[in-house]
């Protein structure tokens, strides 16, 4: 892992990290491309498995909660094959993912871990 390991990251910092999916265990590094603090911030993959990756958190205001938006725009290495894995696997993996990372935070904000 490198970058910040504490505290809130910044417009043009990157983060590096390793995580398992698929059973192996890759290293992704992005970079905090738009940050219009406390509404949203990109991070834009610059080294990692995936030809493009791109995700951006969005922060809405609903009363006295704050609902979190995440949109992710991607894009497979290796050609026809990487188009037919975004289909057939990658869309809903990735989906899924977002969903209990979302659910994990949910706890860690609220206190509940």
């Amino acid at each position: 892992m490198a970058g910040r390991l504490t505290g809130l990251i910044e417009l043009g910092e990157e983060v590096t990290w390793r995580a398992r999916h698929f059973g192996v265990v890759q290293e992704f590094t992005s970079r905090i491309t738009a940050f219009d603090r406390p509404r949203h911030f990109r991070d834009e993959m610059q080294r990692g498995a995936f030809r493009s990756f791109v995700h951006d958190h969005h922060f809405l205001s609903d009363g006295d909660s704050t609902i979190m938006v995440d949109m992710l725009a991607f894009s497979a290495p290796l050609g026809i094959l990487g188009v037919v894995a975004e289909r057939l696997l990658l869309r809903n993996y990735l989906a899924k993912f977002l969903r209990r990372r979302a659910l994990v935070l949910k706890d860690v904000l609220e206190g509940a871990v």
